[in-house]
């Protein structure tokens, strides 16, 4: 058996996802630390430090001690009590954008105060700080701009990344999330202000799985934009010139990734994020085997809609393997999730991969994927193409392939018409219906309209968040297939375990530990997802199970192995709840 969670903390660091080097882990959350920056943080400079400074809530002893007489109200609050009114003054925004704005300014102010608003309000602030908010606020970036969040290495840095790197403030970093901008969210290339995905992404691994804020850096790779309206735009804050392709994209990337392992060591985690589906594929191939490397567009997004399909088996009953897949759109999320669901499908039966691909197909803009196009598909379609006659449009290929389950990663809205619907419906009792593409105006379908147009029988999950709908007096709840379920828990377990690869049997592993978390009082609502509201102990069991797997396949190397994976992963969150200063 492994050392005790409380050895293990003492020996390693871990506590909160990075070293811990002025003892802040190993005191309780009611014992007084030193509120170091370079040096002690004091006076003016104290409030102005975002670790460390909390508004009102310094008490009169803090505030004589470290300087504050006089530059701050008499009147003291508690965190409670600061949590409060912020709530108040977020409800009274009309706009989510202006939600967004003060959410950021927030975490640029008082980084605890932030984290304590999202973790208490997960459910209600998710949609402001992730999507469907943060995609407008990645096409306003240039104009919402106010002081850097993370790293911008552009084309300009060439050859000197790694002194770049060096620039950033904190040394222990463990998670970095990476974007260039060319597919953000649905929306498409917006450059350099795609940096609103790493900061949002980041601030989950923080607020959902518990790593320390100092440990995730955020980066944007500035290779230009082809986006012509941002190239004519005034205010826009990336390279004005067009993408840079080919080998110069590979040679800027190699000289990036390699810097990063230089720099951070084996064991730091980058994932790839909104990067165009040709670059995805490459990126993940090529970095798979020689860094930790995770890519939430493909991976993080195929490992939450697998949990979502076990889940989902207690409704529709029978195993995988007994269902017929059909995707519209065979982009990296499409693929990425049909070749998990073949692979689960895979371990489960015994039979070879190539087999349980034949229940899953694929429409592109083209129509089904046939092995009649063969010649002319990208090399990460080819797997799906089966032996059928060609089908133009979806539609077709419903009535055709005789689905009983249909998967929407188009990017394309309202692409899940009412005759689709419909047809799905008369085919199965209960028809499952995910509509992941995001944000919200992206959706192939609404939770509204999968619900009438079956009367009531689907079961119904969306990438972005969607109300409840009342239909002949039943509620319906939507599922949300947010990848915020997976990827913060993923993150911790890698780091917690020192893992050095991302094998996908880890990823199996994550669906299966949060299909574990529905219960029977989230299936009597047709949910196929467990509420946000336990998002922290969801986490901390995906961490556990994804541990777990890495040291049997021998990927993790902090040894001993703890013996309570669970109990570990709970004691090693951030918590954000303020300190006394002594």
């Amino acid at each position: 058996m492994g050392s005790s969670v409380q050895e293990l903390v003492k020996s390693d660091g871990l506590g909160g996802g990075v070293k811990d080097v002025y003892g802040e882990d190993f005191a309780t959350e009611d014992q007084s630390i030193t509120p170091w920056t370079v040096s002690v943080a004091s006076g003016y400079s104290l409030l102005r430090d975002l670790r460390h400074n909390k508004g009102l809530a310094f008490s009169d002893k803090e505030r004589e001690t470290h300087y504050l007489s006089g530059l701050l109200p008499p009147a003291i609050a508690t965190q409670e009590l600061q949590e409060r009114k912020l709530m108040n003054n977020l409800r009274s925004y009309e706009v989510p954008l202006q939600r967004y704005i003060a959410m950021m300014d927030l975490q640029e102010r008082n980084e605890r105060l932030f984290y304590k608003l999202l973790i208490d309000n997960v459910e209600e602030l998710l949609p402001v700080v992730y999507t469907p908010t943060v995609g407008e606020a990645c096409q306003k970036y240039g104009g919402i701009y106010r002081r850097p969040q993370g790293l911008f290495i552009s084309l300009k840095e060439k050859g000197k990344i790694l002194e770049v790197l060096k620039n950033w403030p904190e040394r222990n970093i463990q998670v970095i999330v990476v974007t260039d901008g060319e597919r953000i969210l649905g929306l498409g290339d917006l450059g350099c202000q795609g940096m609103g995905i790493p900061v949002g992404k980041l601030s989950l691994y923080t607020a959902l799985g518990g790593v320390r804020p100092s440990a995730c850096l955020p980066i944007t790779i500035d290779v230009g934009t082809n986006n012509e309206k941002l190239l004519n735009d005034e205010f826009y804050i990336g390279l004005k010139q067009k993408r840079a392709t080919g080998q110069e994209y590979a040679d800027f990337l190699q000289e990036f990734m390699s810097a990063v392992k230089q720099n951070y060591g084996e064991r730091i985690l980058v994932q790839f994020e909104d990067f165009a589906n040709h670059n995805a594929f490459e990126l993940l191939e090529k970095y798979r085997t020689t860094h930790l490397v995770f890519n939430d567009d493909i991976q993080g997004t195929a490992s939450v809609v697998l949990a979502g399909l076990i889940a989902s088996l207690k409704l529709l009953g029978g195993s995988l393997a007994d269902h017929t897949f059909l995707f519209l759109g065979a982009g990296e999320a499409g693929t990425g999730i049909a070749e998990l669901i073949a692979l689960e499908m895979s371990k489960k039966t015994n039979s070879p991969i190539e087999e349980t691909r034949k229940k899953i197909w694929l429409v592109d803009s083209k129509g089904l994927v046939v092995s009649s196009r063969i010649e002319s598909l990208q090399q990460f379609k080819k797997p799906w193409a089966h032996e059928h006659k060609p089908v133009k449009t979806l539609l077709e290929a419903v009535q055709a392939i005789k689905p009983t389950v249909l998967i929407g990663t188009s990017g394309v809205g309202k692409t899940f018409t009412k005759e689709v619907v419909e047809t799905l419906a008369s085919i199965n009792e209960k028809p499952l219906i995910l509509a992941l593409s995001n944000p919200t105006s992206q959706s192939e379908c609404t939770a509204e309209e999968a619900y009438t147009w079956t009367k009531g029988t689907a079961i119904f999950a969306s990438g972005s968040p969607f109300v409840p709908v009342e239909f002949e007096g039943k509620v319906y709840v939507p599922g949300q297939a947010n990848n915020a379920y997976i990827f913060p828990g993923f993150g911790l377990g890698l780091i917690m375990c020192g893992a050095i690869r991302v094998h996908d049997d880890l990823l199996l592993a994550a669906s299966e530990a949060l299909a574990e978390q529905v219960t029977d009082e989230h299936y009597a609502k047709g949910l196929i997802y467990p509420p946000f509201t336990n998002i922290r102990k969801i986490s901390a069991n995906i961490a556990a199970k994804v541990a777990a797997k890495a040291y049997e396949l021998g990927l993790a190397s902090r040894l001993p192995q703890p013996s309570d994976l669970v109990k570990y992963a709970e004691s090693s969150m951030y918590s954000p709840v303020y300190r006394t200063y002594r």
